[in-house]
Formats: structure tokens, C-alpha cells, sequence
């Protein structure tokens, strides 16, 4: 039987996450401090640390292996195929058009990438709230593709 303030540390490191729109790295920082402090406590509190940093990592390298792929081929999509006619005038450079050619089967890639991105960063805000709610309730919530790097 889990005590509340299990329940409610547990509730705490999976919000603690969310700190990521506040502070730079936050979904790591905080959730690593709870967890250190409270794991030897609890069973139920190390299990849910572990759930929580296993997510943000997996959706770490997600998102990389993501930008791995949008970036570069967006960027060589704006500039191969897209080029900008520039004009001086007044001593600023202003860009007049950019061309909007057919979009290739990268370009596409690239867009597709960059759109899946932001759905996981939606879907991720969405597991965050309902694990914090499953914890707060004492149940055990084992986010889905999760890589388990802490076991």
C-alpha cells in the first residue's frame, strides 16, 4: 500500500518535468533531484523516477534523431531550391520573393520530421499529466515507447 506522500512525490516527479517550458533542461534536473532524494525511500517512488527519466531520455533521442533529419534537409531545401532574389536599397538587404518551386520527396521528408516533432512534444505533455494523475492515484504508469535505460 503506497502513503500519500508517496503518491504525491511520485505525482511531483512526473510533474516536475513540465519545469522543461520554464527552464532549459528542467525535465532532467528536476525529476534527477526528487529521485535521488526519495529513492532509497520508496519502491514506489524509485519505480516512477525511473519511468520518468527513462521517457525524457527516450524522448531526447527522438527528438535528435528528428532534427538529425529535418535540419539539414530543410536547410539544403531553402537553398538549393528556393533561391532568394535580393535587392540593396538603402543599404539594407531585402528580400523581394522567395521562390516556392515544387517540393521534392526530401523536402517532404524534412517537413514530415519537423511535424512529427511537435506531435510528439504534444503527446509528450499529454502522457506527462496523465502519468502524474495515475501516480497520484497510486497506480503504476509505464509511459509508451519508453527505452528502459534505468531498470
Amino acid at each position: 500500500m503506497t502513503t500519500t506522500n508517496e503518491k504525491n512525490t511520485a505525482t511531483l516527479l512526473h510533474l516536475s518535468t513540465l519545469t522543461q517550458y520554464i527552464i532549459p533542461l528542467g525535465n532532467y534536473i528536476f525529476p534527477v533531484l526528487i529521485w535521488s532524494a526519495k529513492k532509497n525511500d520508496s519502491e514506489y517512488v524509485d519505480q516512477n523516477g525511473k519511468n520518468v527519466l527513462n521517457f525524457q531520455l527516450s524522448i531526447l533521442i527522438y527528438s535528435i534523431i528528428l532534427c538529425l533529419i529535418a535540419i539539414p534537409i530543410l536547410v539544403y531545401t531553402l537553398f538549393k531550391n528556393g533561391p532568394f532574389h535580393t535587392e540593396i536599397h538603402n543599404d539594407e538587404l531585402l528580400f523581394k520573393s522567395f521562390c516556392n518551386g515544387e517540393l521534392s520527396g526530401v523536402a517532404v521528408l524534412g517537413i514530415v520530421a519537423v511535424l512529427i516533432f511537435f506531435f510528439i512534444k504534444v503527446i509528450e505533455f499529454i502522457l506527462i499529466i496523465h502519468a502524474a494523475v495515475k501516480a497520484s492515484n497510486g497506480e503504476s504508469y509505464k509511459y509508451p515507447l519508453s527505452i528502459p535505460f534505468f531498470k
